[in-house]
């Protein structure tokens, strides 16, 4: 494993320093974690690299294997890994992050959201993912294209390389991104490494003379690395990690299932006194069969054809594949929607399934905090992240208890609250302005007074409307 010290000791030396990109790539692609988070990747993405190079095998009477070419062997792989990080991702961030000061979202770029949601996604599944502040915006790097290079002594992410090749016959791409800038290299097919660009600050300011047309360009670095990493966990490990034999299991019993449904439910004849028929007449005797589906037998003693069918094991493989999905909502502290489909569920009922996924989601939105915060610091800003999460509710319960509660609330919380129950909370924003704007057209200089004690009726009834459009 290369470290940055590593590259330190290599100095301005620019051959040892493309030497040492290759190898450090090299080592990194050939690591356990990254062919796990390559694997990782393919479940999410629908595949099961364990099913798709399972072989059913057979042995013949000196005992060597030979590969299965005649029963079926269907390759059946779930999706319940990608629902697993769908719903982390979505209850955690769904509803987007928001801040104190309104003005910080602004800074952070127009797609911070989507960006904060793809570093997570990546993160959950290959145990790591990277965020590069790009002056004004986030550029996130998944850990199979992101080499990271961690300090010896603090163990921090000190550098790394990202790279990227469409194929074997295309140009291998490498950026080194270094405390004091990044540099570009490319490696064609046949050739040597060479810089394609030199290195360049992270933030350049360039002004222009309008009086003799010169432009000067001033190259400014951050303080640190402007690549904050975001961990899975506090192990740093993919969430497949150690429920991976979990999902091969419920896949080979799906698979198996259709395999002896495929195999299993035929019909198959026993002919009864026919021993002097060989393979060839037998064969011809299944075709006329399937062609005429007539059969011509001799009567009592003589030879007898007997229909005879075969059922899959049902039963017992249907009550496997249960138990391990119960088992893998249960392993990887998923919500069951199932658990809550009924109608009649009360809110306390809701919660109390939420529990499991709340418990994990708690320690995930520590590793999302820290990402963020070092995304504020790199870009200025102080402010913290705050999240709403993106639950399942009945929300003619929670909007009942929450009209008793009104006359101890403001009407602000009134308002957050029940775009949240109503899952509008993005538009809070927006509702604000409009209410702040009407707010200001019903008070002008040419209102009339009215006298004390007695009430306009206009007013009471748009007060009444108000107070109604609020809580219901």
């Amino acid at each position: 494993m290369k470290t940055y010290e590593d590259l330190v000791a290599l100095g301005e030396n620019e051959v040892e320093r493309m030497s040492f990109i290759q190898a450090a790539i090299h080592d990194y692609a050939a690591s356990p974690e990254y062919r796990f988070a390559q694997a990782a990747e393919l479940y999410y993405n629908g595949e099961n690299p364990t099913i798709n190079s399972y072989e059913k095998i057979l042995y013949d009477m000196a005992g060597k294997a030979h590969v299965d070419m005649w029963t079926a062997n269907h390759k059946i792989a779930s999706s319940f890994f990608t629902m697993v990080i769908d719903q982390e991702v979505g209850y955690l961030l769904g509803n987007g992050v928001r801040f104190a000061n309104d003005a910080t979202k602004d800074k952070l770029g127009a797609t911070f959201d989507e960006d904060v949601m793809d570093a997570l996604e990546y993160a959950r599944i290959g145990g790591a993912a990277f965020g590069f502040w790009n002056v004004d915006h986030i550029d996130v790097f998944k850990a199979t294209e992101f080499c990271p290079l961690y300090g010896e002594e603090t163990g921090s992410l000190m550098a790394g390389i990202r790279w990227w090749q469409l194929d074997a016959s295309k140009p291998l791409r490498c950026t080194l991104y270094e405390p004091d800038g990044f540099t570009e290299y490319i490696k064609r097919k046949g050739e040597d490494m060479q810089i394609l660009k030199e290195k360049r600050s992270y933030v350049i300011r360039t002004v222009a003379s309008e009086a003799d047309g010169t432009i000067d360009v001033n190259g400014e670095n951050y303080v640190t690395l402007p690549i904050v990493p975001l961990y899975a966990n506090k192990a740093h490990k993919s969430a497949l990690r150690g429920k991976r034999n979990t999902v091969d299991a419920l896949d080979l019993a799906s698979s198996n299932m259709v395999n002896n449904v495929d195999e299993g439910n035929l019909i198959y004849w026993v002919l009864s006194n026919a021993g002097g028929m060989d393979d060839l007449d037998d064969a011809k005797f299944i075709e006329r069969l399937k062609t005429i589906h007539v059969a011509h037998v001799d009567g009592e003693a003589g030879a007898t054809a007997t229909a005879q069918t075969i059922e899959a094991p049902y039963e017992g493989t249907k009550t496997t594949i249960d138990m391990l999905v119960n088992r893998l909502y249960d392993d990887f502290q998923a919500f069951n929607s199932a658990a809550v489909s009924a109608s009649n569920q009360s809110a306390t009922a809701i919660q109390a399934s939420y529990v499991p996924l709340d418990l994990k989601v708690d320690k995930i939105e520590r590793q999302v905090t820290r990402f963020i915060s070092g995304i504020l610091a790199l870009a200025g800003i102080d402010d913290s992240p705050m999240y709403t999460r993106n639950q399942i509710i009945n929300k003619q319960e929670e909007t009942q208890v929450l009209i008793m509660q009104a006359q101890y609330l403001t009407e602000e919380y009134i308002r957050e609250k029940l775009l949240t129950i109503n899952g509008d909370i993005d538009m809070l924003e927006d509702m604000n302005k409009q209410i702040d704007a009407e707010g200001l057209d019903r008070v002008t200089p040419d209102e009339e007074e009215t006298p004390e004690g007695e009430e306009n009726d206009d007013d009471a009834k748009a007060t009444a409307t108000r107070h109604s459009n609020t809580l219901t």
